[in-house]
C-alpha cells in the first residue's frame, strides 16, 4: 500500500541557482535551446515537483518495504511502479534534454538534472531503473552504427524498452580489466556471448517487453586489461521478438535501494546469447563505457544532493514543531515552557551545518551541468572551441568531487538528520531512516569514491598539461581578489583564500610524489586530497551565492519573502568557511606529514587472524 508523500524539495533554491547565480538564463532563448524561456523552465520545475510528489513519492516506503521478488526466473519490481512508469513516459519528463530529432524537447541540460533531483529524492529505487535505461540509450546513440540507433533508441527513450549497464563480474569489481565474459564473432556479423555478471542495478523487471543490456566482453583474440574489452548491445529479446539467453541467477537483499532489482544475469548460460557489437569496431568498450559512467557520476552526485536535501527538510520540519526542554536561557527553571528543538543550539548548529552541505552541494551540481550547458551550445554553434575547451575541461575535473564528495556528504548529512529526530529518526515512521540506507551505496557504486580521488589525483590534475586545474584555481582566485575587501563576508574569504592556497601546495606534494618514485603516498592520502579540493570548491560557491544574495537582499524591505531566504545564503556560506574551510589547510598539514604508518602497518597487527 502507498504511503503519504514525505519527499521535501526547495524550489526557491533551484531558481536562485539557475537564474541569479548561474544565469542559465544566458543560455536560453537561442540556439541549442531557442524554445526555452525563463517561465518554461520554471514551470517544468513546479510541475515536476507536484509529479514526483503524486506519483513516485508514495511508493517509497512502500517499495522500500516490499522490495523486489524473483519467480520462476522473473523479476516481479514493487507494487505502484508499473503504473508510475508508464505516467512517467507520458509525462515526458525523461526527454527533457533529448534533441527533438530522436523525440525530445530539446531543453538545457541542467534543468533535466534538476528533474532528475527530484525524482531520485521522491523515489531513489525506481529511478534507478529509466535513469540507467537512459543513459544505456545515450550510448547507443552516441557509438551506434545509424541501424542500431533506430533499432533501439526510440524504444528506450520512450520508455518501451529498458537498459541497463553490465560491468561487474564475481572476480572483477573494481578491477574491471579482469573481466574474462567472451564474445566469439558469429559468420552473420553478431556474437555469441558468454558469462555471468553481478550487481546489475535494474537487471530484469516485468514493467517492460524488453530490456537492453550493455555487456562488457572479451573476443578471443583481445589482449589482456581495460584495452581488450569491447562494448555489446544483448537485449533480453531480440529485436525479431525472440528470446535471448539472458537468465537471473538471483536478485540481492540490500540494506537500501530495495526496490530497485540488483540481479545476477547469466549470459549464454544454457543456449545462445547474441549480441551487437556497439559500433563496428572491436577493443573501444572501455571508452564507451566511461561515457556512460561520467553521466552516472554525475546522476549519483543527483541522488546524493536529492536525499541530503530532503532529510534536512523534513528534519527542519520536525525540529519546529517537536518541543523538548526549556530555552538554555531558562536551564534552571524548572517550570519554563519548553521549547521547540530548533532553539536548542546544537541542534540549530546541526540543520544550520546541513543547511550549508546540501546548498554547497547543489551549487556544485549546478557549476557542473551549467559548464555542460555552455559547452554543448558552443558546439552546436560553431563557437569559441577554446572556450568549450576549458567548460569541458571543468566537467571533467569536477565529475569526481559531486560523486565522491557528494555521496560521502550525503550520508552523513542523512545521518545528522536521524540525530535532529533522537529516538523518532531510528524508526520507519519518518522517511529519514530510509534515506540514511539508500544513501550508502553511492559512496560504492559506479566506481567506490577512491577510485574518484585516484582518477581525481593520477589523471584529472594534469589534464592538458595541468590548465584545467589551472582555470580553477585561477576562477577561485578572480573571486577571491573581488571580494577579499567586502563588507561582511571578507574574513570567510580570507579563509577561503587560505584553502585553496594549501589546496595548490598539496597538488604540488602530489607532483614530487609522482617524480620521485613515491608512489605508494598518492593512493593514501588520495581521498584526503578529494575532500580538501570538494570542500574549497562548495566554500567558494557558497560564497558566491552569499555575495549574490547581500546584493540582492539590500534593496528589499524587510518584511519581503525573500529576506529570509537571502539571509540563509549568507549564515551559510559563513558556517562553511569558518567550520569546514579550516579544515582544508589542517588537511593539507596531515598530508606534508607523509605519514606511512597505514603503509607501514603488518596485516598480521591489523587484528587476529
Amino acid at each position: 500500500m502507498p504511503h503519504p508523500n514525505q519527499y521535501k524539495s526547495n524550489l526557491r533554491d533551484l531558481t536562485f541557482l539557475l537564474f541569479e547565480q548561474f544565469k542559465l538564463g544566458d543560455v536560453l532563448g537561442k540556439a541549442p535551446y531557442a524554445n526555452w524561456g525563463k517561465d518554461e523552465v520554471l514551470a517544468v520545475l513546479e510541475e515536476a515537483y507536484g509529479w514526483v510528489q503524486k506519483h513516485l513519492g508514495p511508493y517509497n516506503r512502500s517499495g522500500d518495504e516490499e522490495g523486489c521478488r524473483l519467480v520462476d526466473g522473473q523479476v516481479h519490481v514493487p507494487a505502484g511502479f508499473k503504473e508510475a512508469w508508464k505516467a512517467l513516459y507520458e509525462a515526458g519528463w525523461r526527454t527533457l534534454a533529448v534533441d527533438e530529432a530522436h523525440g525530445g524537447q530539446a531543453g538545457p541540460y541542467t534543468l533535466a538534472l534538476m528533474v532528475e533531483e527530484f525524482m531520485c529524492g521522491a523515489n531513489t529505487s525506481f529511478n534507478m531503473y529509466p535513469a540507467l535505461t537512459h543513459g544505456a540509450a545515450d550510448v547507443i546513440l552516441t557509438f551506434g552504427t545509424p541501424e542500431q540507433q533506430a533499432t533501439y533508441v526510440p524504444n528506450m527513450f520512450n520508455g518501451a524498452w529498458a537498459g541497463t549497464m553490465c560491468l561487474t563480474e564475481p572476480h572483477a569489481g573494481s578491477d574491471v580489466g579482469s573481466a574474462s565474459t567472451t564474445a566469439t564473432l558469429r559468420p552473420d556479423g553478431k556474437y555469441d556471448l558468454r558469462g555471468v555478471k553481478i550487481f546489475i542495478s535494474g537487471g530484469d523487471q516485468d514493467m517492460t517487453d524488453n530490456i537492453v543490456h550493455m555487456v562488457l566482453a572479451r573476443t578471443p583474440d583481445a589482449p589482456p586489461g581495460t584495452k581488450g574489452l569491447s562494448l555489446f548491445i544483448v537485449p533480453k529479446r531480440r529485436p525479431d521478438g525472440t528470446p535471448n539467453d539472458v537468465t537471473v541467477g538471483g536478485i540481492e537483499h540490500k540494506m537500501g535501494i530495495r526496490g530497485s532489482a540488483t540481479a545476477v544475469l547469466n549470459f549464454g548460460d544454457g543456449g545462445r546469447c547474441i549480441g551487437e557489437l556497439v559500433g563496428t569496431t572491436e577493443q573501444k568498450g572501455m571508452s564507451q563505457m566511461f561515457h556512460l559512467m561520467n553521466s552516472a557520476r554525475i546522476g549519483v552526485g543527483i541522488q546524493s544532493v536529492a536525499l541530503a536535501s530532503s532529510a534536512f527538510l523534513n528534519a527542519l520540519d520536525y525540529a519546529r514543531e517537536r518541543k523538548q526542554g526549556s530555552s538554555i536561557k531558562q536551564w534552571k527553571d524548572a517550570t519554563a515552557p519548553r521549547v521547540p528543538i530548533i532553539d536548542h543550539p546544537d541542534v540549530r548548529r546541526m540543520l544550520l551545518d546541513m543547511k550549508a552541505r546540501v546548498e554547497g552541494l547543489r551549487a556544485l551540481a549546478v557549476k557542473l551541468t551549467m559548464h555542460i550547458d555552455h559547452a554543448r551550445a558552443i558546439e552546436r554553434t560553431g563557437g569559441d572551441k577554446a572556450l568549450a575547451e576549458y567548460h569541458e575541461g571543468q566537467v571533467d575535473l569536477l565529475v569526481p568531487l559531486i560523486k565522491a564528495y557528494g555521496s560521502d556528504q550525503a550520508f552523513q548529512i542523512c545521518a545528522t538528520a536521524i540525530q535532529v529526530y533522537g529516538g523518532a529518526g531510528y524508526l520507519k515512521d519518518w522517511p529519514v531512516e530510509q534515506y540514511c540506507r539508500d544513501s550508502k551505496i553511492f559512496s560504492i557504486y559506479e566506481g567506490t569514491n577512491h577510485i574518484q580521488a585516484m582518477d581525481l589525483v593520477g589523471r584529472k590534475l594534469m589534464q592538458r598539461g595541468g590548465a584545467n586545474v589551472q582555470a580553477f584555481g585561477k576562477d577561485v582566485g578572480t573571486f577571491v581578489a573581488a571580494n577579499k575587501e567586502h563588507a561582511t563576508l571578507k574574513d570567510a574569504v580570507a579563509v577561503l583564500a587560505q584553502a585553496m592556497e594549501s589546496l595548490t601546495g598539496t597538488g604540488g606534494k602530489f607532483m614530487q610524489w609522482f617524480g620521485g618514485g613515491r608512489m605508494e603516498m598518492v593512493p593514501a592520502v588520495a581521498n584526503r586530497f578529494l575532500e580538501m579540493m570538494a570542500e574549497t570548491t562548495v566554500g567558494w560557491l557558497l560564497l558566491d551565492a552569499a555575495v549574490i544574495a547581500e546584493a540582492a537582499a539590500a534593496g528589499l524591505p524587510a518584511d519581503h519573502p525573500d529576506r529570509g531566504f537571502y539571509d540563509g545564503k549568507k549564515f551559510a556560506a559563513l558556517y562553511f568557511a569558518h567550520n569546514v574551510l579550516p579544515g582544508v589547510t589542517a588537511k593539507a598539514q596531515l598530508i606534508a606529514r607523509e605519514d606511512r604508518t597505514a603503509l607501514d602497518v603488518p596485516a598480521a597487527a591489523l587484528g587476529p587472524l
